[in-house]
């Protein structure tokens, strides 16, 4: 069996993975994927380094630490912008996966139907690593590089979640088709982030989830949004074209060709949502 070490420290995490370890937070996928066998790796756990957890205020938006679980973010006091994470968060497993997951760990197992992905992407959320030599910043657009892949490198940990503040009023929303209500692996989902000036959207960000190896984000379709007016008329604003990044795959779930079709309605009913 290999060492476990729990420090208290962000420098000792940070100085623990000059050698390799598996980073252990929550727990919730790291253990189902070792059932059955000696876990003969080093675990570096770090559940109790305070500075990795909690939601706060910054300059410039939020700060949203790695260990700060689904519960926590879901009773946060936060604006009408998180309304879409925090209904994705309601549906990240049941009720003791969400005490214990964490936002990080969401992210780094890198799966393609991780329910936190698209809110964070509609959010435009961007991911704050560090290492014993630096700190820093990438979109999450730039951190999933696919299947089970990020893009930490050797003796780096996920530390925080930075969201800015939208320039205009904004809300999101988020929507997610299963085989049932939870403790289910999406067939498909989406998020949408829209920012609001006079009537119009000035802003749209939006994301879809488990129709690709990474989620992604549509842009031609938040091209399509821009300058619309936030009326009843905006779900129709939706064409078959915007679909173009995604690439569903067939498995156990559905089709590739139901994918593409349910995220289609998943996409105008979460737009017609946003209608006053």
């Amino acid at each position: 069996m290999g060492d476990y070490f729990r420090p208290s420290r962000l420098e000792e995490a940070l100085s623990a993975l000059a050698r390799p370890h598996s980073v252990l937070a929550g727990g919730t996928d790291f253990y189902p994927a070792r059932v059955g066998r000696t876990i003969d790796e080093d675990i570096l756990d770090i559940s109790a380094i305070d500075v990795l957890r909690g939601i706060s205020t910054t300059a410039t938006g939020w700060r949203l630490g790695a260990t700060t679980s689904w519960r926590e973010l879901i009773e946060a006091d936060l604006p009408p912008l998180f309304d879409g994470l925090k209904q994705a968060a309601r549906e990240v497993g049941g009720r003791q996966i969400q005490n214990a997951g964490t936002l990080a760990g969401n992210l780094c197992n890198a799966s393609p139907a991780a329910d936190g992905v698209p809110g964070l992407l509609a959010l435009g959320a961007e991911v704050e690593i560090a290492s014993r030599a630096k700190t820093r910043r990438l979109p999450l657009e730039q951190f999933i590089t696919g299947v089970r892949r990020t893009d930490l490198r050797p003796g780096e940990l996920v530390v925080a979640l930075h969201v800015a503040r939208p320039a205009h009023s904004a809300r999101s929303a988020f929507l997610k088709l299963g085989a049932r209500r939870y403790l289910v692996i999406s067939i498909a989902m989406a998020a949408a982030t829209l920012e609001i000036a006079e009537g119009r959207i000035a802003v749209a960000r939006i994301a879809v989830g488990a129709c690709s190896a990474v989620a992604q984000r549509l842009t031609a379709l938040e091209a399509a949004l821009a300058g619309a007016p936030l009326d009843r008329h905006l779900a129709d604003r939706v064409d078959p074209t915007h679909l173009e990044p995604l690439a569903p795959i067939d498995d156990v779930r559905g089709s590739a060709g139901y994918r593409r079709d349910a995220v289609l309605v998943l996409l105008r009913r979460l737009l017609a949502g946003f209608a006053p």
